[in-house]
């Protein structure tokens, strides 16, 4: 797995102060992506475990860090090796929040947990669909288009369908 990007801090992935990790890698293909670049599997830099005690050694300083957003390219397309990663962030920043962008719906993922369960059950929020360039709102909060959804996905696995995040 490659990584194709990191910002240290950001406010526009999520609430608070975050960290953002760019996956390599989606099969999703949506005209309009505001980041095709991230699209080949081998752009950026080998996600090595010395490139991710790194960023996790990084993270950890800074007191100010509300939590980690996973973007991409799709990260669902390298889950278990993302889910690996998320583990060793839960297990060093317990109060972090996480949140995941994919292109993929919540009912394409839950009906495939098999694939995807170990790391939807590491999340807090799913921002989950495609981006449809005629469906694009600027005002939308943290995604582009109005399909895209903000998943609680605790609630979600919980009550087995789509839970909308509130904040």
């Amino acid at each position: 797995m490659n990584i194709c990007g990191y910002i240290p801090e950001s406010i526009n992935e999520g609430p608070g102060l975050r960290a953002v990790i760019f996956i390599s890698g989606c099969r999703h293909g949506c005209p309009g992506c505001f980041s095709p670049h991230t699209w080949s599997f081998q752009a950026g830099e080998p996600f090595t475990v010395q490139k991710q005690s790194e960023l996790l050694t990084e993270m950890a300083a800074n007191p100010l860090l509300d939590g980690l957003t996973i973007a991409g390219g799709d990260p669902f397309f390298s889950a278990d090796e993302v889910a690996d990663f998320v583990e060793h962030v839960r297990l060093r920043l317990p109060h972090f929040s996480i949140w995941i962008y994919t292109g993929y719906t919540w009912e394409q993922l839950f009906s495939e947990q098999h694939k995807y369960l170990k790391l939807l059950s590491l999340c807090d929020v799913l921002i989950e669909g495609r981006f449809v360039q005629e469906l694009r709102d600027v005002s939308l909060r943290y995604r582009g288009s109005s399909n895209q959804r903000l998943i609680d996905v605790s609630s979600s696995l919980t009550q087995q369908q789509a839970i909308y995040w509130t904040p």
